[in-house]
This record gives C-alpha cells, sequence and structure tokens, in this order.
C-alpha cells in the first residue's frame, strides 16, 4: 500500500511539473500563434521550443512585424518557470536564417530566453518564392533591405517588444549578438539602445505595444561592420588613431571580389527577395552594384553620392544619433579578415570612449573569423565564449565581476592549424602597441599604372577560398615601390595595430588608386606571406597619411617585412570575384616621395638594439574637426601638412665677421623640413636671413646665413651699450610660421 501512495505522489509530480513546463503553450498571440512544446529526456528536457528547427517551404513559422510582414522566427526557454527571462537575440550572417534550437543551448543553458528571426528579404521572410505566394501582398515590403535600422532592426525590436508584452521575457535584461550581418544587426541595437529609428528616419523611445519601456542591456556582435560604405568601398581614410572617423574624403575603391560574393550569396543561397532596380532607393542593391562595376569617375556623380549618404544614414550603426550612450558592448573582429576588418570596431570604440568613456566597452581581435582569409583556432573561440559569457551574465543577471573593459589581442599563426598562443591585452587600443619601427625614404619610386603580380593578386585574393597563411613569390612585383624594415634580429619582433603611411604623392588625373601591402618575406627571399594590406583614394597630389588594416603577427629571426605600393590589389581586369581590389579605370603611374613608414610592435621602446622607438607623435590628415582619439594625447600630434615643415632652433648663435651661424635641428617627427626660411631681426629690422636650404628628418646642422649691413653695423660697433643685444629669430616654411626664438647675442658674437 505504502508503495502505491509513492507510485501516485510520484506520478502527480510528474504531472504537475510537465503542466508547469508546459505554461507557455506558444508566443506571438495574435501575431502568429507560434506553438510551443516541452522538450522531452535529454539534454534539453524541460525546454519550451517555439517554432520549426529548420527554415524551408514546410517548416516555417512566422510572427507579423510591425507593418505586418511576416518573420520567420524561433524563440526558446530555459527549463523551470514560465518567465520573465533575460533574453538573448541571435541574428544570423548574410544570406543566412534563424538559429536552430540546437545552436540555441549555448544561451539556453544560462537560463535565458532566446530569439531568433530570419531576417526579412531572405529564405521564409518573404525571401523564398514559397513565402511570397502564401504571404501574398503581406510580403510586399518584405523585401531584403540590407540592415535598415528602419526595418530590419526594428523588427528585432518589435519581438522582443511583443515577448515583454506577453511577460515572457524583462524589458530591460536584453542582449543582442550574431556575426557579420548579425554583428551589424547587433551594434545597431547597441547604438539605438532604447530607441527606434521610424520608416521617416526619426527617432522615438523603444516601447512595447503595452508602453513598456525597452532597453538593450548588452551586446557581443563577432565580426561586424559599423560603417558598411567605408567596409565596401575604403578609401583609405580610416585612421585608427582618430577620434571621429566618419566617410570624407574621395569615393573608395570596391572591394571587388566581396561585392560579388555577397551580391550573388544573397540571391542564391540566400534565395534573397532584392528589390526591383529604381523601385526603393534606400534598398537598390542591383543598382548600387552596377554603379560600381562601372567604376570611375564616382568623385562628383550625384548617384554614387546618395548611395554613401543612404548607406551612412540607414545601414550603419557608426551614423546612428549618438546623443546617447550605447549599451555595453564587447565587439570581436579578426585581424585576417578582408571584408569587415579591424578598422569597423576601432572606429565605434574610437569615438564611443571619447564621448562616453564611462561606458563599458571592450575589443577581442585575433585571427579568427567567419569571412575568407580568417582562421578558426580553438584556443581562440574558447577565450572568446569565456569573455562573452562574463559580459553576459553580468548585465544580464547581475552574475560575476564586471568584465574588463579593455582590448585582447591573440596573434595570426601559420600554420592555420598552429594555436595562437598567449594573447596580449592592454588597458586600451592606444597602449597595445608601446613600440614602433620606423623606415624613412627620402628617395623617389614609381607605381606604375600596370604595377603589380597578378599570380601573388589572385594568391592573396579572400574570395571565393582565400587562406591567410598562403605563400607567394617574394620577389618584388614589377612596377611597384617597395621599403623594406631591418631584417628582425634574434627572438623577432611582433607588429600588433595598423601601419601607417605618410608621404608625398604626385599622380596625374582623379581616378586612380594605390593598394599597399606589408609582407613578410622569407630570409632566402623565396616567398612572402601577407600580413596587412590597404587601399587608398589619393586626395590630390601633395603629402597625404593612410593606413592599412591592423594585424597581430610575429616576424621571426631574419625574415624582413616590406612595404609594397601597387597600382592595384588585383590578378584579372576588372569583373568577378578574383580581385581583392577592383581595378581603376584610367589608372596612371604615381610617383611617391620622402615615405615614412611606421610600423606598431608589442616590443617597448629601446628593445632589439634600439630598433624599436618611442611611438612619433600621429600624422593628423587634412579634414575639420579632426582629433586624436583617447589614449593618444600623450603621443601627440601634428598636422599632415606640417610633416615635412618643422624646425626648431638649437644650441648658441655665433657671429663672426660678416657671417652669422644658427643652428637647427629637424625632429625625427617630421619627414624632412624643406624650403625653409630662417630670418634673424633686432627689433622689427632684420639683420640676415637665409632661404632654401633641407635639414633631414632626425639630424642637425649649422647653417650660415650673411649679414646685411645693419647686421655687419651692429657687430662691428665698440662700446660697452651694444656688448649685448636681443635678436629674434624666426623660422618659416611656405605660409607655416613657427613661434619665434629669442636668445641674446654679446658682442663676441656667442649666443646663450
Amino acid at each position: 500500500m505504502r508503495k502505491l501512495v509513492v507510485a501516485v505522489v510520484v506520478v502527480s509530480a510528474m504531472v504537475f511539473a510537465a503542466s508547469a513546463e508546459a505554461a507557455i503553450p506558444e508566443v506571438f498571440d495574435g501575431k502568429g500563434d507560434i506553438a510551443c512544446t516541452v522538450q522531452g529526456p535529454g539534454a534539453s528536457e524541460g525546454q519550451r521550443w517555439c517554432g520549426t528547427d529548420t527554415s524551408s517551404p514546410l517548416s516555417r513559422s512566422t510572427a507579423t512585424s510591425f507593418d505586418n510582414v511576416p518573420i520567420d522566427v524561433n524563440v526558446a526557454f530555459p527549463a523551470g518557470g514560465d518567465g520573465p527571462f533575460p533574453l538573448m537575440m541571435i541574428f544570423h550572417g548574410y544570406a543566412g536564417s534563424k538559429s536552430t534550437f540546437a545552436s540555441m543551448q549555448r544561451w539556453l543553458d544560462r537560463g535565458y530566453a532566446v530569439f531568433s528571426m530570419t531576417d526579412r528579404g531572405f529564405h521564409e521572410s518573404c525571401g523564398s518564392v514559397a513565402s511570397r505566394l502564401v504571404a501574398g501582398a503581406a510580403c510586399d515590403e518584405g523585401f531584403l533591405r540590407l540592415l535598415d535600422t528602419r526595418f530590419e532592426v526594428r523588427d528585432a525590436q518589435t519581438f522582443a517588444a511583443l515577448l515583454a508584452d506577453e511577460g515572457r521575457v524583462i524589458p530591460n535584461r536584453i542582449a543582442a549578438t550574431g556575426g557579420s550581418y548579425g554583428g551589424g544587426l547587433s551594434m545597431a541595437l547597441a547604438a539605438l539602445r532604447n530607441r527606434t529609428m521610424l520608416p521617416n528616419g526619426s527617432l522615438t523611445p523603444w516601447k512595447s505595444p503595452d508602453g513598456k519601456a525597452m532597453e538593450l542591456a548588452v551586446a557581443i556582435p563577432s565580426i561586424p561592420w559599423t560603417d558598411l560604405a567605408y567596409s565596401l568601398v575604403p578609401n583609405g581614410g580610416t585612421l585608427d588613431y582618430v577620434r571621429d572617423n566618419s566617410y570624407s574624403g574621395r569615393f573608395g575603391v570596391m572591394k571587388e571580389s566581396w561585392v560579388n560574393v555577397l551580391y550573388t550569396l544573397g540571391l542564391t543561397a540566400g534565395e534573397g527577395n532584392y528589390a526591383l532596380p529604381g523601385s526603393d532607393d534606400s534598398a537598390d542593391l542591383t543598382g548600387w552594384k552596377a554603379l560600381l562595376d562601372a567604376g570611375e569617375p564616382y568623385d562628383g556623380n550625384p548617384a554614387a553620392v546618395a548611395i554613401l549618404d543612404d548607406i551612412k544614414t540607414h545601414h550603419s550603426s557608426y551614423y546612428i544619433d549618438h546623443s546617447i550612450a550605447p549599451a555595453p558592448i564587447h565587439i570581436t573582429s579578426g585581424f585576417t579578415d578582408d571584408l569587415f576588418p579591424v578598422d569597423e570596431a576601432i572606429r565605434f570604440y574610437n569615438r564611443s570612449r571619447a564621448q562616453y568613456p564611462d561606458t563599458p566597452i571592450g575589443l577581442f581581435f585575433g585571427p579568427n573569423s567567419g569571412h575568407m582569409r580568417g582562421m578558426s583556432k580553438a584556443d581562440v573561440a574558447a577565450a572568446q565564449a569565456e569573455i562573452e559569457n562574463r559580459w553576459v551574465d553580468f548585465y544580464l543577471k547581475d552574475s560575476g565581476s564586471t568584465p574588463p573593459g579593455d582590448v585582447t589581442a591573440y596573434l595570426q599563426t601559420c600554420p592555420a592549424t598552429a594555436s595562437a598562443g598567449m594573447p596580449v591585452s592592454a588597458k586600451d587600443w592606444a597602449s597595445i602597441s608601446p613600440g614602433e619601427i620606423r623606415v624613412q625614404n627620402a628617395g623617389t619610386q614609381t607605381v606604375g599604372a600596370n604595377s603589380g603580380d597578378p599570380a601573388t593578386g589572385g594568391l592573396f585574393n579572400p574570395a571565393p577560398t582565400g587562406m591567410a597563411c598562403t605563400p607567394a613569390v617574394g620577389a618584388e612585383e614589377t612596377g611597384t615601390a617597395n621599403y623594406t624594415l631591418p631584417a628582425a634580429p634574434a627572438g623577432g619582433y611582433t607588429i600588433l595595430g595598423s601601419p601607417t603611411v605618410t608621404a608625398g604623392i604626385k599622380q596625374a588625373g582623379s581616378n586612380s588608386q594605390i593598394a599597399a601591402r606589408l609582407v613578410d618575406v622569407s630570409p632566402d627571399g623565396a616567398t612572402k606571406l601577407l600580413i596587412a594590406r590597404g587601399l587608398w583614394r589619393p586626395a590630390g597630389n601633395g603629402t597625404q597619411v593612410f593606413q592599412l588594416h591592423a594585424n597581430g603577427y610575429k616576424v621571426e629571426e631574419g625574415h624582413v617585412a616590406r612595404l609594397e605600393l601597387l597600382a592595384k590589389d588585383a590578378s584579372l581586369p576588372a569583373g568577378g570575384i578574383l580581385n581583392y581590389g577592383r581595378p581603376s579605370n584610367g589608372q596612371t603611374d604615381a610617383t611617391i616621395t620622402n615615405l615614412d613608414l611606421r610600423v606598431p610592435v608589442a616590443e617597448k621602446p629601446g628593445a632589439l638594439g634600439g630598433l624599436v622607438t618611442k611611438p612619433a607623435p600621429k600624422t593628423l590628415p587634412d579634414r575639420p574637426g579632426v582629433a586624436l582619439a583617447p589614449g593618444y594625447e600623450k603621443i601627440g600630434s601634428f598636422p599632415v601638412t606640417g610633416v615635412v615643415k618643422r624646425l626648431q632652433v638649437i644650441g648658441k648663435l655665433k657671429a663672426k665677421g660678416r657671417r652669422l651661424k644658427v643652428r637647427v635641428r629637424c625632429p625625427k617627427v617630421a619627414k624632412r623640413c624643406p624650403g625653409t626660411a630662417l630670418n634673424v631681426r633686432k627689433g622689427r629690422k632684420s639683420i640676415g636671413n637665409r632661404r632654401g636650404f633641407r635639414v633631414t628628418s632626425g639630424k642637425a646642422r649649422t647653417v650660415s646665413l650673411k649679414l646685411n649691413r645693419r647686421g655687419r653695423r651692429l657687430l662691428s660697433r665698440n662700446g660697452r651699450n651694444l656688448k649685448r643685444f636681443r635678436a629674434r629669430v624666426t623660422i618659416s616654411s611656405g605660409n607655416l610660421k613657427k613661434r619665434a626664438v629669442k636668445r641674446t647675442v654679446r658682442r663676441t658674437g656667442r649666443v646663450r
């Protein structure tokens, strides 16, 4: 009898537990009525899965968004209770679809509700023909909008708000994650934080239909973009030490292989529903691509300007109104990612830290990336997951200590199967590379209009199957300009950051480009590996500054790092997927003078027998409002227009007979100090001057100038009252005048 009673109690408990778990019968009531099922014995026992585990015409689970477009969604809840739970939103990459329930387990196991959707225009969210036939007119606005803040981003906010109204999620305990396209969506949610962008572009508080105040608590985007236009068509203007890196200046160079791969992938693998050309200026992917394919000239073309304006305004998190601080955010980017390089994370990081220094924001860089030339190293993936878990647990359920808002960098190691080893960490990006190796070349080299080896361009092309550690022939490529660092001494050195190039550029016409690569040349010169690359659209003739994408890379003993400047980073004429950068129409030769290459390294100044030096003041581009990012204040800066115009008077003046000698120095921060004028005055009148002399960077020289009649008379007079007098030395170059330097001159001519 007792056994029977026990059995009845156990069965009753099981029934009660099952009914408790089944307390969430469906989600999106009235918007889709998606049924939830309780999972049986196994790793997911007790979880409630709402939706379908695949995205196909025979297996979709749609709910209607704010504008009644049907979106294919999945929702899952952890075992135990019926909420409200903290919510994790997971977003897919370009041409992808909603997450399966198996891929949600990481977050379900940590006690979070999980939401995922197929972005509008893909697959069963009005992408496939079958989904459009079933939905009919409801899919009229369901075409792909390339993560428009007013549509795809608002879709995610809409469904989170509906779950909040149903009592299933906590309105201000929401997180966002995703890779690539999904990373871009997560970035946008972080920038909006507690706001929604309406179709007219205005911002309004993010509220649920019942009026609940909604807010993103944390975002952990992976390999995202922040400026979509720049990531696809860079002009080289982004600098990792500048506070604001808005897309400005000339229209850039298309990453041809990537643009073509993505466009085709969306149509095929993604079943993309692209808007008809000309039907919607904010979603005209086909028209945009046609303009890019046609090539130069882009500058001055109203259609090109309109594309940039729209992508910045509606498709890029960096340009979302930043009058409020973003949500706490931890960004992961890949060093060898040629699509969305680490520039995309640093851009958002620099401005956010300058404007909102107390907002938590962290960076995690390494060789791992889901994009071509990215790697997949288990040690890096494990470290990324661990730090992401810390951020999410802290901001969603107040678990653990405050996660560090620092910078962690794992190196690119070859072969791809090799461990990345121990990371380098720093309090901020500015501190990650305490030293630099610098190469200055006062000579002249030419980048030929047809320069470069097509075979190497093909090997280094990321699409369709490019690999980061692919070797190429080590010889200098025909017609290129080349600048080499000293061979790495014993122990080698670690490049960590963005190589910076400052140089005089003279090039006919306005359509051309300059492609840059930093390569690792083997000791025997036979092979080379790509370390970093960049595409630069020269801003006319004159001294200019640009950067290659950052990397973390060990240059081993005996190896030589070499900067290569080419007419194109490509293997074939324009068209197709075999060129990293589209070759420019009407490319012309470029003359490169007085090049200054600065390679940031992890070693400290003075290391490697003095090869590593203290970082020189940063060169600031010639654009309004440019300023250093936080962390670079101690390094200092000067304008690019002053790179060759910075001279100092040192030591003592000496006068004898008809000549006056002035000791001057050109600081190492400058490339050179040409065309300088030196003028010495007594009172308001000159006593001697000298024009047109040059001083090499980092060197000093004595300049002799001829005294005029007044100067000779002053120095030849006898009398106590003139044993000493005050002279003013003025240095000028072009229209730039330096601060006057005063010295006391004795009768003997010796100066102190």
